[in-house]
């Protein structure tokens, strides 16, 4: 995959697409043809745990150009698309910014603001958990506004209740909490804004295939170091083949079963990802994957 032609630069670049897209490969001919820092924007990069297996780049890449946000933070510290903006905050004021990444919430929260929420504490989100399981959804959009109502996507349960959460906690409607979104850190038309359109055959072959290479690189071992550790309920333990490679570790399945679980979960996230994008990138320039 090359470059778009006429890239600036001076400019920022954003660089989005779904897993093993070869964005990365992408933000590293940018950045070693035109300069400029790369920034990671994957919530699972950001922990050190767990390199392979979350791709983020090797040593010899970081050795090679200047990379931040990667591998910064342990395994057990919880983080959210507000931490990023904070931490890539003062990035931003330095060299000139290759950010590239998967999680589309964080490239929407760098170009549209995001709104400064409280968090939830522990004791309703346990409520919520509650009322869900026993009740289900009803309960929760009948508390909710209408306003809430309309910008939500009332059949995704997380968001039901994420937005209930804040209803509850706060005393305050999440379309409040929204409608006080300070100016984005990076509007998109101060930057070059590329999402990587990735045809779905030609992606589940390079997964599968990804993921034999990190089976090869080492990645059993790198589980085999988080094992005596491990926790479903760790933040990095969301790392997609983790807990299939645990499982494994564990006698609880072959490798050749934890192999095709994984391969299979990171087929349904990057179905996740180009969901995302095709409804909240439609004004990025769609790079093609080859």
């Amino acid at each position: 995959m090359k470059p778009p032609a006429g890239l600036d630069a001076e400019r920022p670049v954003l660089i989005a697409g779904p897993t093993a897209s070869g964005k990365s490969a992408l933000a590293m001919e940018i950045a070693g043809t035109q300069g400029g820092v790369i920034v990671n924007a994957d919530a699972l990069q950001v922990y050190e745990n767990w390199r392979i297996l979350t791709a983020r780049p090797s040593p010899a890449d970081e050795a090679q150009l200047p990379h931040r946000l990667y591998g910064h933070l342990p395994g057990d510290m919880a983080y959210s698309a507000g931490a990023w903006l904070r931490d890539i905050a003062p990035v931003l004021q330095g060299a000139r910014a290759i950010v590239v990444g998967g999680t589309g919430l964080y490239f929407t929260a760098l170009t549209e603001g995001l709104a400064e929420i409280p968090e939830t504490p522990p004791a309703i989100r346990h409520e919520g958990d509650a009322l869900r399981a026993a009740d289900g959804l009803a309960p929760m959009l009948a508390a909710l506004d209408a306003r809430t109502l309309a910008r939500i996507d009332t059949a995704n349960p997380m968001r039901v209740q994420r937005a209930w959460e804040v209803w509850r906690a706060t005393g305050r409607s999440i379309a409040d909490w929204q409608d006080e979104t300070p100016p984005p850190l990076l509007p998109l038309d101060r930057a070059q804004a590329l999402v990587v359109d990735a045809p779905r055959d030609w992606l589940n072959a390079r997964i599968a295939r990804r993921f034999d290479m990190m089976l090869r690189d080492g990645a059993l071992e790198e589980a085999r170091a988080n094992l005596p550790g491990w926790s479903p309920a760790l933040p990095s333990a969301k790392a997609i083949g983790a807990p299939e490679l645990i499982a494994h570790l564990r006698g609880e399945m072959t490798l050749g079963a934890a192999r095709e679980a994984a391969t299979v979960a990171t087929r349904q996230y990057a179905k996740r990802q180009r969901t995302w994008f095709r409804a909240r990138m439609r004004q990025w320039q769609t790079l093609p994957a080859d």
